[in-house]
């Protein structure tokens, strides 16, 4: 989506529809405030009125609640359900007189990101009928704004594609988005960055390389397994940042095999990698001074004659021997590999993102996601990265009892515990134990990768997790 910042009239855009906020107990703009419609303006929060002014011919007057509720996320709101109404009213260009806040930089970022989320769309597999076209999509943004927000606009701007991206690569098929598509993803992306590199690894160099993670959770696939390396030289003298993120392109559970009835959203169960991959990019397209490693342990997990088998052990890339009680819980399989590995690469912090536990949406549902962390002031800047953009994480608790359970009893760890407690901790305790002194972050996203419900992501494909690690990714750029 094209996105500019004028500092022209309200009657002067040409735009097909112009939106405009109002607080409870003020008034629309002098300008409009005679305009056929006015008297239907209501100022609740996310309550819509179609004004039509001479000049320009539509505008969009957009309740924003009370001023001293407002914040980043309800003018994220506000601007994604503004965004659907222009949809509907077929409009292609939008203008938006901004809000006074006295941050004009954080509403201009929120104007932003909720207009472009929510003007996503997949409909890639969808059949075009000539004489039944799709409706019109919005293709211009002009925020009515001073020059100086013009910046935190554009960067908005690329934040939110890249969210987008990481979207189409939640919502493609898993017989499409394989890991080896993902692999030509990463190598996209750093064709189009300088700064960029990435590196492939195939099943036999990811087997002499005595990954016995990613091995095992792949042996039961013909589809080749990937590990995706991408390195970005950003400079800067901040620690070096690992981002690390899941790629299961679909889950059936292997031989532990999952219910039916869901199993299709299991093509979403490569979210952390697309969130990861998708905001390197972001990281790379804004020139953010950091050096940054991202690791993607990439697979399908399938069951067949050659899967992996519960009880057998296995023995990780840090050389830990792991008991494998359930094949179902392969995706801290995969990341404790990847984990050791960035490590190895040199990240001096690190973050990793995954679908990882069910129990995750039991404990937070879909507003938060869980993060678990060896370091207080990692975690606290993950958590602040969430509250920035609205992509909210909450911490749980390590203790020495919950590594109790993570303890096997043939090998020296087991994947899946017989006891069914704190399963997102569990499971997080598990990954600790590959990262070594190194500070380290987990992120589970099962609960907000898809189906969140907010205005501006709908109830499919979020792209979690993207202006997050942005976020934070600036704040380790010096």
């Amino acid at each position: 989506m094209r996105v500019e910042v004028s500092q022209i009239k309200t009657t002067e855009t040409d735009a097909d529809l112009l939106a405009v906020g109002l607080y409870e107990g003020e008034q629309l703009p002098a300008e409009l405030a005679g305009a056929p419609g006015a008297g239907d303006a209501k100022a609740g929060f996310q309550k819509l009125a179609l004004l039509r002014p001479k000049q320009p011919g539509r505008v969009l007057a957009v309740g924003l609640g009370k001023r001293d509720d407002a914040d980043a996320e309800r003018i994220r709101l506000a601007a994604a359900v503004a965004a659907k109404e222009a949809a509907k009213l077929e409009a292609t260009s939008l203008a938006w007189l901004l809000p006074e806040s006295g941050e004009d930089e954080a509403t201009a970022e929120a104007m932003v990101t909720g207009t472009i989320l929510a003007g996503y769309r997949f409909d890639r597999f969808q059949s075009t009928d000539p004489k039944d076209p799709p409706p019109p999509s919005l293709e211009s943004l002009t925020l009515l704004a001073p020059s100086s927000a013009a910046a935190a606009a554009e960067a908005a701007r690329i934040c939110a594609e890249a969210q987008n991206r990481a979207r189409d690569l939640q919502s493609l098929p898993s017989n499409v988005a394989t890991p080896s598509f993902l692999g030509r993803r990463a190598r996209q992306i750093a064709s189009h960055h300088e700064g960029v590199s990435a590196e492939v690894l195939g099943r036999d160099e990811i087997a002499a390389k005595e990954m016995g993670g990613l091995v095992a959770v792949s042996q039961g696939t013909a589809e080749d397994p990937k590990l995706i390396v991408l390195r970005y030289a950003g400079g800067g003298s901040g620690p070096t940042l690992g981002l690390v993120g899941k790629g299961v392109t679909f889950d059936t559970g292997g031989i532990s095999l999952k219910p039916s009835a869901s199993m299709h959203e299991m093509k979403m169960d490569m979210s952390g990698a697309a969130a990861v991959l998708e905001a390197v990019g972001a990281i790379a397209e804004l020139g953010l001074e950091l050096d940054l490693i991202a690791v993607v342990p990439s697979t399908e997990n399938m069951p067949s004659g050659t899967a992996i088998k519960p009880g057998d052990v296995i023995t990780q890339y840090n050389g830990v021997t792991v008991e494998v009680n359930n094949t179902d819980a392969e995706g801290r399989l995969i990341l404790a590999d990847a984990l050791a590995y960035a490590v190895e690469l040199g990240a001096e912090r690190i973050v990793d993102l995954a679908t990882l536990t069910g129990a995750v949406l039991i404990a937070l549902g879909s507003t938060y996601a869980a993060v678990i962390s060896n370091d207080d002031d990692l975690a606290s800047e993950v958590t602040q990265a969430g509250e920035t953009t609205g992509e909210l994480v909450w911490r749980l608790p390590l203790h020495p009892e919950y590594k109790e359970l993570t303890k096997g009893t043939v090998a020296d760890l087991t994947n899946a515990s017989a006891k069914r407690k704190a399963g997102t901790i569990y499971a997080g305790s598990f990954l600790e134990e590959f990262v070594g002194d190194t500070p380290w972050a987990h992120v589970d996203i099962a609960g907000t990768a898809w189906d969140v419900g907010r205005p501006y992501t709908g109830n499919d494909a979020s792209g979690f997790g993207v202006r997050l690690l942005v976020e934070l990714a600036r704040g380790f750029a010096a």
